[in-house]
Order: structure tokens, then sequence, then C-alpha cells
């Protein structure tokens, strides 16, 4: 038999469909993962469950949930995979889940799991700062180790960041900086780096690749994003604020109107099984499933051995109670 998978990029959303025999059952997946690594993880799948066919549709976390929201009344997708758990736990979203305890959920900490089973998280994200060491040293400046650094004027016009109403990123690291900071001495630290700014992205990973084509001094972005550029040998060095570094569970879960939910089940078990986990620590500079470690490229790049001694302390349901209030105040302060 053979097995075929297609890519298809339009406008904002990434499409895999992972074919199987013509008489295959399908399920419909959401997911705000990278591209690159849906790819891979879904070439996994197809070996472990060559008789389903997958269609995953990717977009990056605000426009994720927007499109859920727009489809409460016919739903659509038959599981959402690798989204940020600060979108997750809105209510109107988790009334769309139906309690499901994946193979291996188990083994995850109760912090990664939802008490009734209707997400689970293996793995995460979390920022950093990419900053091209090129650039910094034609440009004369010192490497920033924090936002406080990047309030200097020198700056002006080298730093990029994303948009948190459209991207899971921005928002793990505006989020992280209110919460470390308190909110009006956060506000404060977000207004006084803002004039330097040169521009505010709608991708997560686009600040890095931004900085390590040279464009910029410093991408405000994802550590995994900084991992493959300097394992690729581009000129950069990854960078935790002193501030905390914010991060993001990424959790996936059932939705109660899918049609075939025995496929969908699959699926999610899929996610925890070897199959998937072995390939996580390419991808993630954060995983929870326990054992299952980044790789060594990801330690030689700086992330240290524990990433606890970096993380911001977040409380993910305070953020996401928050969130909409948060992302408000943000487009009205620095929307442009």
């Amino acid at each position: 038999m053979i097995h075929k998978w297609m890519m298809t990029i339009a406008a904002s959303a990434f499409t895999v469909s992972l074919a199987a025999a013509a008489q295959a059952e399908s399920i419909t997946v959401y997911s705000a993962l990278e591209e690159e690594e849906i790819a891979e993880y879904i070439k996994a799948a197809n070996k472990a469950m060559p008789d389903i066919e997958v269609n995953v549709l990717r977009l990056s976390t605000g426009k994720l949930g927007a499109r859920i929201l727009a489809e409460a009344q016919n739903p659509q997708a038959d599981v959402i995979w690798g989204w940020a758990v600060t979108a997750m736990m809105n209510p109107r979203v988790l009334a769309m889940l139906e309690p499901y305890k994946a193979k291996g959920a188990e083994k995850l900490n109760s912090a990664h799991r939802a008490g009734d089973d209707r997400w689970f998280a293996p793995t995460g994200y979390m920022g950093a700062f990419c900053v091209n060491t090129e650039r910094l040293k034609k440009k004369d400046l010192p490497m920033p180790t924090s936002w406080k650094d990047l309030e200097n004027p020198a700056f002006k016009g080298e730093v990029v960041m994303p948009d948190p109403n459209s991207s899971g990123t921005g928002y793990l690291h505006v989020n992280a900086i209110l919460q470390e900071m308190g909110a009006d001495q956060g506000w404060a630290q977000l207004k006084a780096v803002d004039p330097n700014m040169a521009q505010y992205t709608s991708s997560g990973s686009k600040p890095c690749k931004a900085a390590r084509a040279g464009e910029y001094t410093v991408g405000i972005s994802l550590a995994f994003t900084a991992l493959k550029s300097i394992d690729s040998g581009y000129p950069v060095t990854m960078v935790f604020p002193r501030e905390g570094a914010g991060y993001e569970l990424e959790a996936s879960g059932l939705m109660s109107s899918s049609h075939n939910k025995a496929d969908a089940k699959r699926f999610l078990d899929w996610t925890m099984s070897k199959s998937a986990t072995d390939l996580y620590g390419a991808f993630k500079a954060l995983i929870t499933v326990p054992g299952v470690n980044p790789s060594a490229a990801a330690e030689k790049a700086g992330l240290p051995s524990d990433i606890n001694t970096v993380l911001a302390k977040v409380d993910f349901a305070s953020s996401a109670k928050s969130q909409m209030a948060t992302k408000k105040k943000w487009k009205d302060m620095f929307g442009r």
C-alpha cells in the first residue's frame, strides 16, 4: 500500500492531509504547532495508524481561537492538538471538549493535564531573545540580558516581537512580564521598550527568523526557533531574560461534536505514544512527559539542564481569566 502526505499553504492556514486507503476513516485536527514539526509528526502518525486519514488545519494561536469560537454552533474539528492551554481554558472552548483520558496521559504531572480530563499537555513552548551577534557587534550594542536592557535608546528600531493578539508567543512574553513584575510595573516595562520596537509580527517564530537573517538585532521569540537557528549555523545567541522566560503548555483535547470519536481518540493516544514522544526532543525545549528530554543540540545552544531556573512563575488559570482584558489593553497601548 502506498501512502502519501501533502502540504498546502494558503494565506495563514497550513493544511496537512495524510491519505491512506481510499476507504480510510478521516479526522480533522486543528493545531497551532509549528509547520515543520507537524509535518514530521504526521509522517510518524502515518506509520503508526495507516488506516486513518488525518487532515490538519494549522493556524496561529489567536487565529485558531477565533475560528473555533466562530464555528461554535457547527464545530468542524474532531481534535484540538497542541494549542496554548491559556486559550484552551476559555470556558466557551472547554464547553466544546469531551473528557477523555488519553493512554499515557496519567504519567503527566497534575499541572500538565486537566482534572476532568478535558485536556492534557505533553509539550510546551518557551520564550527567548534571539540576538544576532554579528549585527550586535556591527551596531556596537551591548548584549541584552533583560527586558530592562531593551529600554536602551541604542536599540531603537533593532527589536521585533510578536503581537499578543495574534500570537501565543507574543502573549506568553507579555503575560510573564505582568505576572512576574505585577500589572503596574509590567505595563510600565512594556511601555518603556515600545519606542525601540521596529514592528510587532503575527507570527511567534518570525522575530527570530528576522533577527537571524540580519534584519534586526533582537527578535523576541521562541526558544525552539533560537535553538534551530543556532544549530543551523546562524550567528545567533539565545538569551533568557532575567525577569523570567514566559512559557505555555500545548494542550490537546477531544471535541464532543466529533463524528469519528474512535479515531480521534486513537490519534490523541498516539500523541502520548513512544512513536510521538521520541520526536518531541527534536522540536521542543519544554517537554512534560517524564523521561523525555530535549536534544543534545538544545543543551549545546544554551538550554539549561533545569529549565525551571529560567522560567517565569506563571499561573495559567489566572492568565486564561485575564487574557481578553490583557490583549485589549495591549492593543489600546501598542497596536499599530
